[in-house]
């Protein structure tokens, strides 16, 4: 039998539509460009102008974070706008029946005591964590410290209005204040959701916020005049310019989880495994186990470039298909619009590169490593470094295949036009396709039982 949707036994006839339009991630796109190219001239911006202070590329930290402020913007706006998210039932919203306050205040009262423990206990965990006060993530501290005050103020009449109209006010945080306060039932699974969604958000936000500005400077800041004629360097820029892509859009997925944006956080990922597949991946448990740790596959490698070294068009076609790979992993979270974050579900995206395969980013990330670092070639000549690099990085590559299934089964659990994607991509999927026919046709086949005769 073919795999199926697990609700109606029957291969969809159509790709399910997605749930975010292409046209958001694209508009946070434009704004990002005209911010990096206002940055890079600024200089004759501020000389046009007559703007005092010094006349060159704005390429500091807080340019780079002002970038999320001119990609989120766009986002937000086609969002409203155009696609109409807020009108949407999965928002949780009816606009049509407010409430008065006075309805709501004691709901958002415990919500907001809930809201505000949350954020005491992340900000707890950061001055405990050594990790967060050294070297970048020193910004990302500065930020979020500048924030609390803004956001907590800024809480209470987001949550009053918010509470005026949503279908069941009682949410994730609410459950949370109402345990501590201990006056009114709560349920312990809606106390786990809530949780499970702010550890990823208190993780990866830190993170996501102290990478901003290194790539943000160096698209800046690069002189185009010393890229020109080396294909090294040219492929090096724009793989540059297509993480910082990456990077702007996601941290905005993780910043704007807005429920009247319909990208609120549905749920965390509730697999032990899933975790563990995620947080391999990124600091400070990456450093001692992929980032020179135990799966190090990196070790005397001299890389692409130095492999291709002295054949111009070998490098010129090399490079070339680094940045078809960085850009395939870019427009992967592209087409995620405000959703993108690790570890949860906020709708099923098909749109995109998601027209291919389930996982574009896992599988454009891995083959980029693989073909950057070429870890068979090996500058010592030693076959057992060779051996080494390659059974590793092949290790690193299955952590992402195990961290894909995890990811699907949490979807596959929380969302029926999931299960009709998943099972439509199993024909129809660039690598999912030839193995699903591989597998049937390795399959025997069970005797023929013929119908007695009446």
């Amino acid at each position: 039998m073919r795999e199926a949707d697990q609700n109606t036994g029957q291969i969809p006839a159509a790709r399910p539509e997605s749930d975010v339009s292409a046209g958001v991630g694209f508009a946070g796109l434009l704004g990002l460009a005209l911010w990096l190219l206002f940055c890079r001239n600024y200089a004759g911006f501020a000389e046009a102008l007559s703007i005092p202070g010094p006349r060159e590329p704005l390429s500091g930290p807080y340019a780079a974070l002002a970038a999320l402020l001119f990609t989120s913007g766009p986002m937000v706006a086609w969002s409203l706008f155009v696609d109409k998210v807020h009108l949407r039932a999965s928002t949780g919203i009816d606009w049509s029946n407010p409430r008065t306050i006075a309805d709501i205040r004691h709901i958002s009262m415990v919500k907001l005591i809930g809201l505000w423990a949350t954020w005491a206990i992340i900000a707890g965990l950061y001055c405990l964590a050594r990790w967060y006060w050294d070297g970048r993530y020193l910004f990302a501290m500065e930020v979020l410290g500048a924030a609390i005050v803004p956001l907590v103020i800024l809480s209470v009449p987001y949550v009053l209005w918010l509470d005026r109209v949503m279908v069941n006010p009682r949410d994730h945080s609410w459950h949370f204040g109402a345990m501590l306060l201990g006056r009114e039932a709560y349920d312990p699974d809606e106390v786990k959701k809530h949780w499970r969604s702010w550890i990823i958000k208190g993780f990866f936000i830190a993170f996501m916020i102290s990478i901003l500005p290194g790539g943000f400077a160096y698209v800046v800041n690069v002189n185009y005049a010393q890229i020109q004629g080396d294909p090294v360097r040219f492929a090096w820029f724009f793989i540059e310019l297509l993480f910082l892509i990456d990077v702007q859009i996601g941290t905005v997925g993780y910043l704007v989880t807005m429920r009247p944006l319909d990208a609120h956080i549905r749920s965390g990922n509730p697999y032990l495994a899933g975790w563990l597949a995620a947080l391999l991946c990124y600091p400070p448990f990456a450093v001692g186990f992929m980032t020179g740790g135990i799966l190090m596959y990196e070790v005397d490698t001299p890389g692409w470039a130095n492999a291709f070294a002295g054949n111009p068009m070998a490098l010129s076609l090399w490079g070339a298909w680094l940045i078809v790979l960085t850009g395939l992993y870019a427009w992967a979270t592209i087409a995620f619009g405000l959703r993108f974050s690790n570890l949860t579900y906020r709708g099923v995206i098909t749109n995109g590169p998601y027209k291919w395969t389930r996982h574009p980013a896992y599988v454009s990330k891995n083959l980029f490593w693989w073909c950057a670092t070429l870890p068979f070639i090996v500058s010592t000549g030693n076959p057992v470094d060779m051996i080494r690099n390659t059974f590793f990085l092949g290790c690193v590559s299955a952590i992402y295949y195990w961290r894909a299934k995890t990811e699907e089964a949490h979807l596959l659990g929380e969302d029926a036009k999931y299960r009709e994607y998943h099972a439509w991509m199993a024909e129809h999927g660039l690598l999912t396709a030839p193995l699903t026919r591989l597998k049937r046709r390795l399959r025997p086949r069970g005797p023929v039982i013929e119908a007695p005769a009446e």
